[in-house]
């Protein structure tokens, strides 16, 4: 006697049967999965907001990802309970109130009835979402059946009847015993969240200590300032027609009350910036750290090129919308192949932004840097090049023409190469190099071991700001570079005060140009520029004078 004849025929149904909901089970599961990560469940406090989603893992893990890190949060209980994951956000109209001076970052928490209220209310939405997803998809997936054996209609009703409950009550009942407060077991958060857990107190009132900071800055510029006169050969002591405070690679920090100072300090007539203003390429990060305010409070043209950190793809000009409601922004490519010639007291500067974005991956950075090189180089073409010229990257600088000098920032260090001025970090690569960061890998413990005076610092970079001064015969005259550190912590650390020749950059002075600081300010396209051995634009061209 076989097996099968052995095994009476209805228990043999029975487990088919029994089979068949199960696997229906968990496919009524991952319809319940796809329906919350379709249209996720939308929760909110005052202030923050979240589209929460059940994810296909058996962790009893609730995961809170953002650009600056992941909180992870992990539940014991009786059995292993669905995960969770929640996009969360500052809702919209903070940014106004923070912006206005009504809303201080420590007012954003939400106290703990607001929280619970937002979290049920969420997972009560959860919860019917999912039974609504599971129901679906298991009478999708039984309606080809029912179909093909239509006498069998009321199987299908009980069969996704019976899926359904075994998808709602395995996972839900393990979600409901183990989502509590009291079986947290542990949170964990990573990146630069990490890194603010054991720095608070870095945070409290930058601006009060950029103030702070602007003090011991000064200083500096008076030693500096009493050296040039000293030193400074008498070729180039000639009157000034312009200066100009240099800066790049601010990535986020508000530091203009300290711009403000040295700007009032030493007769800054422009502020040029060669990019990376923020860190994760969306404007709204300006908005709640008051950079689009501070610039507007300098008083002064701030001229800008975009840096890889200023977009979140190829074709984002959110940052640059945004900077270009800012009244004293001068964008020199305001969009897209659209560049601008702006003069500063008779100094002509010219520029583009960098093709990059923020957290962008490719193989060859090279070649793309080569082609937006290429792409400026045929705007200008038949042109006179500008007096200076500016980009963010040092690649696509060095392949680029310039009058006297090009300019570039990203990498957070201060150099010059022939007439290629590279500029260092205004903040010292912005507020995350500030950070005392624990050692994250088994090599830097050791090394925190062998050495504890220097365990958990992340290094940084100095910070840094040129000031270019240009005489009146349009030469460069001077570059003098400050670097300090620990301007966050307000208690700056002194680095280095260099003055470098103007003509070690410049060596060839221009002929039969004349600038000075009763030219202003003018704005005008590219194209309206000068043709090569031409001295001074035409005199039809579209040229808009700013005020």
């Amino acid at each position: 006697m076989g097996t099968r004849e052995r095994i009476p025929a209805a228990v043999t149904t029975g487990l088919g049967r029994g089979v068949a909901v199960a696997l229906l089970a968990v496919v009524a599961f991952l319809g319940g999965v796809a329906t919350t990560q379709l249209w996720p469940v939308h929760t909110q406090t005052r202030y923050f907001e979240a589209d929460v989603s059940v994810q296909p893992r058996l962790d009893s893990t609730i995961e809170l990802p953002t650009v600056v890190g992941d909180v992870i949060v992990t539940f014991r209980g009786p059995v292993p309970a669905p995960g969770l994951t929640g996009q969360v956000q500052v809702r919209d109209e903070v940014t106004d109130l923070l912006r206005s001076g009504r809303l201080r970052s420590a007012d954003l928490q939400p106290d703990q009835v607001e929280l619970r209220a937002a979290m049920d209310a969420g997972v009560r939405e959860v919860a019917w979402k999912f039974a609504a997803g599971a129901l679906g998809t298991s009478l999708l997936a039984l309606l080809a059946y029912a179909v093909s054996r239509p006498r069998h209609a009321g199987h299908v009703v009980v069969a996704s009847g019976v899926a359904t409950a075994l998808a709602l009550a395995g996972p839900g009942g393990a979600a409901y015993l183990t989502y509590r407060t009291d079986r947290v077991s542990e949170f964990r958060a990573t990146s630069l969240l990490s890194v603010v857990q054991t720095n608070m107190g870095i945070l409290d009132d930058l601006d009060r200590k950029a103030d702070q900071g602007a003090i011991y800055v000064t200083n500096l510029l008076a030693l500096s300032d009493a050296v040039r006169q000293e030193f400074t050969p008498a070729a180039t002591q000639q009157p000034e027609a312009a200066r100009f405070l240099l800066v790049s690679d601010i990535h986020g920090m508000n530091q203009y009350p300290l711009m403000r100072q040295i700007i009032a300090s030493e007769g800054i007539d422009a502020v040029i910036d060669t990019g990376d203003l923020l860190n994760f390429g969306q404007a709204r990060e300006g908005e709640l750290t008051g950079i689009y305010a501070g610039i507007e409070s300098l008083g002064v043209p701030y001229v800008f090129v975009r840096g890889n950190h200023d977009a979140v793809s190829a074709t984002d000009e959110g940052v640059l919308r945004r900077l270009a409601r800012v009244p004293n922004v001068v964008l020199l490519e305001p969009t897209d192949g659209d560049f601008v010639r702006a003069e500063v007291n008779g100094v002509s500067i010219s520029g583009f932004n960098d093709v990059r974005w923020f957290n962008q991956r490719s193989d060859d950075f090279g070649a793309e840097q080569q082609a937006a090189a290429d792409v400026f180089r045929e705007a200008a073409e038949g042109l006179e090049p500008t007096d200076l010229v500016l980009t963010h990257q040092p690649f696509a600088a060095h392949r680029v023409p310039a009058g006297a000098v090009t300019l570039h920032g990203h990498m957070h260090v201060q150099d010059v190469e022939r007439n290629h001025v590279q500029l260092g970090s205004f903040t010292g690569g912005g507020l995350v190099n500030q950070f005392r960061l624990p050692p994250l890998t088994e090599e830097a413990r050791e090394a925190a071991e062998e050495d504890p005076q220097t365990r958990g610092e992340l290094e940084g970079h100095p910070y840094s700001f040129d000031i270019l001064s240009v005489g009146e015969d349009c030469s460069v005259s001077s570059l003098t570079r400050f670097g300090y550190r620990n301007l966050v912590s307000g208690r700056p650390q002194y680095d280095d005060v260099s003055i470098v020749n103007g003509r070690v950059l410049q060596p060839d002075p221009p002929e039969g140009r004349t600038c000075g600081r009763d030219l202003g300010l003018t704005v005008a396209p590219l194209a309206s520029g000068p043709a090569r051995g031409a001295s001074r634009p035409a005199d039809d061209a579209a040229v808009t004078t700013l005020p």
